[in-house]
């Protein structure tokens, strides 16, 4: 049993790294404040494992570790991202809390939707990867209104049933899709760390990832045949 809430302790250390990240925002410290976001997908990416080899469920079935991830999920996630893109001006000043309260609840609905993680290991719609998004938006410095599009027509996806990879549970190409994406993860912390300044043309080559994850999900949804999943 202690080994169980350990585990759960493990998923629970995303909400002070959440509060740090969010502590970095309001200092404007983004380099910071997306160093602890990288540290709570690690956090993300191993406390199942764990959970499922310490037996969770069987030793605490009281207890919804899968709420605990998802009340993680969306404080890093979601409500992060949004205060960055109020609190950093990434889109017009004007539509600056329309655009971070449509992320927020438009996530919200999208954490509560009973399919939004499939028995076969998909996301249904958009999975609110806004840490993801909103790191390349401070990155790449692209401009304010095109920002504002790609955030809303994002939160609009996250209604929309298409199908994207759990790429930590996929058994889709899991070893090729788990490792790019480790070295993904690896590039972006080598980034951040040890080029403080100037890392606009560095980031622009770690999309070459993401662009693989939306293309194989967007592949597998309408590129073969769909089988019926049970919502998990």
């Amino acid at each position: 049993m202690i080994g169980a809430w350990l585990v759960h302790l493990y998923t629970a250390s995303g909400f002070i790294l959440a509060f740090l990240a969010t502590e970095a925002t309001i200092d404007h410290d983004y380099r910071r404040a997306f160093l602890f976001l990288w540290l709570q997908v690690v956090v993300d990416a191993t406390d199942g494992w764990l959970a499922r080899a310490a037996n969770v469920t069987a030793r605490l079935p009281w207890f919804s570790g899968s709420k605990l991830d998802d009340l993680v999920d969306y404080l890093a996630y979601v409500f992060v991202p949004a205060l960055m893109v109020w609190h950093g001006m990434l889109v017009p000043g004007a539509m600056a809390t329309l655009v971070a309260g449509t992320m927020l609840v438009s996530s919200g609905f999208g954490f509560s939707r009973l399919d939004a993680k499939t028995s076969d290991h998909f996301f249904t719609g958009f999975p609110s990867y806004w840490n993801v998004v909103v790191l390349y938006l401070v990155e790449l410095g692209w401009a304010p209104w095109t920002n504002a599009v790609l955030l809303l027509g994002l939160a609009v996806l996250i209604f929309v049933p298409i199908r994207f990879l759990y790429p930590s549970r996929t058994p889709i190409l899991p070893v090729l899709t788990n490792g790019l994406g480790a070295v993904w993860s690896a590039s972006i912390l080598a980034i951040l760390w040890f080029q403080p300044d100037g890392r606009r043309g560095l980031m622009a080559w770690t999309l070459l990832y993401p662009a693989y994850y939306v293309g194989l999900s967007l592949w597998l949804e309408f590129g073969r045949p769909r089988t019926q999943a049970r919502p998990v």
